[in-house]
């Protein structure tokens, strides 16, 4: 039986963002994206989307019950705009000849800052 193959596809959110999840345990909360899992569509979002691990006490390690991040699947978050500070689309804006990320609700550039 052949494998699935799913289709990646770029994601318009990138590390350093703020985002708001939209579905799952932690609906409604807010973050800032650690890290993105690009080939996976996944992103790490900080205090958020944490399970609770038990570890078994080894020789260095102190046992007990510790909190793992999992990844969470990128169409679960909504960007915040930092401009109108709502949960927002992205859309892309060519200026001259780079692609800038732009906020859907007030049309305001995302990436102004940065470089």
């Amino acid at each position: 039986m052949a494998k699935s193959k799913v289709k990646i596809q770029k994601s318009k959110i990138k590390k350093g963002d703020k985002v708001k999840i939209m579905l799952g345990k932690d609906r409604g909360k807010e973050g800032t994206v650690e890290y993105v899992l690009a080939k996976k569509n996944k992103l790490f979002v900080g205090g958020v989307n944490l399970y609770k691990r038990h570890v078994r006490k080894l020789k260095d390690i102190e046992g007990g019950i510790i909190n793992i991040p999992k990844p969470m699947n990128v169409s679960n978050v909504a960007l915040i705009c930092p401009t109108c500070q709502k949960s927002t689309r992205i859309g892309l804006k060519v200026m001259g000849d780079a692609k800038v990320r732009m906020c859907k609700k007030c049309g305001k550039e995302i990436d102004k800052g940065k470089a």
